[in-house]
């Protein structure tokens, strides 16, 4: 990225609406901007215009008309970029918008890279860049909890946390610094006592936040839920009675369902992200027999599995189905140890069918039974409510900090190991010198996650490459 240059992007989606916008930032916002656009108002002139108000004219390339427009004044540094800035409000119509591109590209804009907005923003200091993360994740939040979260990083709660541990750090770090400089006579300025007291918090601190991990990882990423059973028993069904539409084949052909299907609803403010599995059986057909072996996979990468059953087998009115009832308690028994670790919803599907209900509540023995009609839509509610208690966001409801972010995880793990070498060095008596390196390699760590070291060109473009053209 060329900091130096004024930049233009399209900030609204492609594509025709009613508005878009388009902003431009830079040292020579203004002066372009007054060789095509003209105010109204010859008071209006762009660069003598008030900040934080809006001009209206007409962007022009020569004599030529391209549309009328509203233009917002954003004067350096007090702007999102931290440079001049303005955003042309524009009739939506996808020529205007590349007529305004091009006029701003041939007075001396050129189009700004992905995430290059925010990256000035950066740059200038406006936000760190755990904060300018977020603002890609606040875009691309797609539930209410996903928005919270980033909302609450990007207000700057999540560097609070690292920016105090870390200044606590570099008060210790001083004085055991300090310390070497008078290494002949012997002096202690850093009390060992306190850095211990510190340490122990300080663990606590990073543990904490590496714990929220598991759970902001489930608000961003949302929930993978698999639909096992055999075939017929309506996990297409249930797929397409969870999320309201015909997503789905469903018929009364046994293997329809070849490979995943997958789709996503929100739950309690939380992405659920369903994945319609094929059936479990044997079969000699190889394309049903691939499918299978899918499901077992999509078992293994889902936090949650609902094993779906047909409970007509268990309609006492029916009579004996032993066999049938046999056969699934045993694929109960034996999803219970493929899942390990996971949670396991049994669903007694078809109790619209069901006469007699005396069988299937000997089934009393099988933990989270539910039963449910995916064709009459009964029972949903009941399941609903269980797949959202099985999300803990007592953290994210008292506002406390959680952990959304990869990189960000990494360098606090990182942070971790660090401060348990401080640790240990201490316990074994260790000179100042080398409890100094590794306090400097925590600090070197936390400070990544924000920016307040110098960070990696590479890093940032990848990090800031990831967004969108026009943010």
């Amino acid at each position: 990225m060329r900091m130096d240059d004024t930049i233009c992007a399209l900030s609204t989606p492609q594509g025709m609406g009613a508005i878009a916008m388009i902003r431009i930032s830079g040292s020579d916002t203004f002066p372009i901007l007054e060789k095509t656009f003209k105010a109204f108002s010859p008071r209006h002139n762009p660069s003598e215009a008030k900040p934080y108000s809006l001009v209206f004219g007409k962007m022009v390339d020569g004599e030529t008309i391209v549309d009328e427009v509203m233009v917002g004044i954003f004067k350096g540094p007090h702007s999102y970029t931290g440079e001049d800035v303005a955003e042309i409000s524009c009739h939506g119509s996808v020529y205007i918008q590349e007529q305004i591109i091009r006029l701003l590209l041939k007075n001396g804009c050129r189009i700004a890279d992905p995430g290059e907005y925010t990256m000035r923003a950066f740059t200038a200091g406006k936000m760190d860049l755990s904060q300018a993360e977020a603002v890609a994740d606040l875009i691309e939040s797609e539930s209410k909890a996903a928005h919270q979260v980033a909302m609450q990083q990007m207000r700057g709660g999540f560097s609070e946390e690292i920016k105090g541990l870390r200044t606590e750090l570099i008060n210790f770090a001083s004085l055991i610094e300090l310390e070497l400089d008078f290494g002949e006579e012997d002096v202690e300025f850093a009390d060992r006592t306190q850095l211990s007291e510190l340490l122990l918090r300080i663990k606590s601190v990073i543990s904490r936040l590496l714990e929220s991990f598991d759970t902001g990882n489930v608000i961003k990423n949302g929930v993978p839920v698999a639909i096992v059973g055999a075939p017929n028993a309506g996990k297409s069904t249930l797929l397409n009675a969870l999320l309201n539409e015909e997503k789905a084949i469903v018929t009364d052909v046994a293997g329809t369902t070849r490979d995943a299907i997958e789709d996503e609803i929100s739950l309690g403010g939380v992405r659920f992200r369903f994945i319609d599995t094929a059936g479990i059986r044997e079969t000699e057909d190889l394309v049903e027999s691939i499918g299978i072996k899918k499901t077992f996979e999509k078992i293994e990468q889902s936090r949650i599995v609902m094993y779906l059953f047909n409970a007509q087998p268990f309609d006492s009115a029916q009579g004996d189905n032993f066999e049938k009832q046999e056969l699934i308690r045993t694929e109960i028994a034996q999803l219970k140890e493929k899942t390990k670790g996971k949670t396991l919803l049994v669903l007694a599907n078809k109790m619209d069918l069901i006469e007699d209900t005396t069988l299937l509540e000997k089934l009393g023995d099988v933990e989270n039974l539910i039963p449910i009609s995916a064709l009459q839509k009964r029972g949903l509610k009941e399941l609903e409510t269980r797949l959202t208690s099985e999300i803990d966001l007592g953290a994210l409801n008292s506002n406390q900090t959680i952990v959304t972010n990869a990189r960000h995880f990494s360098a606090l793990q990182q942070s971790l190991e660090d401060i348990l070498r401080v640790e240990q060095g201490m316990e074994n008596n260790i000179s100042g010198d080398f409890l100094a390196m590794d306090i400097r390699e925590a600090l070197k760590h936390l400070g990544s996650i924000i920016g307040e070291v110098e960070t990696d060109r590479d890093i940032l473009g990848n990090i800031f490459g990831k967004f969108c053209i026009g943010k």
